[in-house]
């Protein structure tokens, strides 16, 4: 799925350049220039994926490949012709990164083997971070701190399709900051299926443009933006801060240490200001098995490259 960029003097509008995607303009929001921009990206691919063993009416549609990832809730490793993790690891070469932590557990012998033996990347280099158990976003964050090194990075989930060009305008943003994807959007093009996109947070976006906090699904508010609301598919770009807020957050209601809540901490007690990139573009969610068919039939005509 490539995307081209127009500007004019008021927006940057990404427009679709194949045929069979949505035809309508996607306006974002660029960000004022890092002067260093972000090489590395961190994906977290330790979920238990819950959603993702429950069985529905609609597995008819899943071959017996399909079926089989999906009953070990591994979301990344799930075969549309190529495991779904290929993908974003593409969209992520050409969005500009070139270093990548994937964020796993000790029981995950199957990714590794599958990115050092059976097909090894030659635009990103692989590096993995072991999430020994699963106690939440957060604590999946601090599993990747060797690897960033005290560098900017992005954080994604593995189990979303990320446009490339939403991840370059993160990139090359000042961090820490956010990627805001306009729920209309999202509906309209298909991405998300309308009666589940409460499921994703909502932002609470200040007049200068930066995040309040994030509402918890399912809410929404449409504060300053003329009615439109954003939200949060997991997409950040972070500095070194972001470790000392992960480590002071306390265990969510759901018994999790939680990513939007170690930001939330970073914005009340350590001065944090996350930029929103307010953008209007596509994320395929992939994180149960509904999802499978009609990801895999909006990825069919894209060319990876590892």
């Amino acid at each position: 799925m490539t995307w081209l960029l127009e500007s004019d003097s008021t927006e940057t509008k990404i427009v679709p350049q194949f045929a069979d995607l949505p035809q309508s303009a996607i306006a974002g929001e660029i960000p004022q220039m890092a002067d260093n921009s972000a090489s590395k990206a961190v994906i977290l691919a330790r979920g238990l994926g819950m959603r993702m063993r429950k069985h529905d009416s609609r597995d008819l549609r899943l071959n017996s490949d399909q079926s089989h990832a999906a009953d070990l809730g591994m979301k990344g490793m799930i075969p549309i012709g190529r495991p779904f993790l290929d993908y974003v690891l593409s969209s992520i070469a050409d969005a500009g990164f070139t270093e990548v932590c994937l964020v796993i557990g000790p029981e995950h012998e199957a990714v590794v083997t599958h990115y050092t033996v059976d097909s090894p990347p030659s635009r990103l280099s692989i590096d993995f971070a072991i999430q020994e158990k699963p106690l939440g976003t957060a604590d999946a964050v601090i599993a990747a701190e060797r690897f960033t090194e005290s560098e900017s990075f992005v954080v994604l989930n593995s189990d979303n399709y990320y446009p490339s060009d939403a991840l370059s305008l993160l990139r090359n943003a000042p961090p820490p900051a956010i990627a805001g994807f306009a729920r209309s959007a999202l509906v309209a093009d298909g991405a998300v299926d309308s009666d589940k996109i409460t499921r994703f947070g909502a932002l609470e976006i200040d007049d200068d443009g930066y995040l309040v906090r994030v509402v918890p699904k399912p809410g929404g508010t449409a504060g300053n933006n003329g009615g439109e609301i954003y939200a949060s598919m997991n997409c950040w770009l972070f500095d070194a801060r972001i470790f000392e807020a992960c480590r002071r957050v306390t265990l969510s209601p759901r018994n999790e240490l939680e990513l939007p809540r170690a930001v939330q901490l970073g914005i009340d007690e350590m001065e944090m200001r996350f930029k929103v990139i307010r953008l209007s573009m596509p994320v395929l969610d992939m994180s149960t098995r509904a999802d499978i068919y009609r990801v895999q039939q909006r990825l069919q005509s894209v060319n990876v490259r590892l």
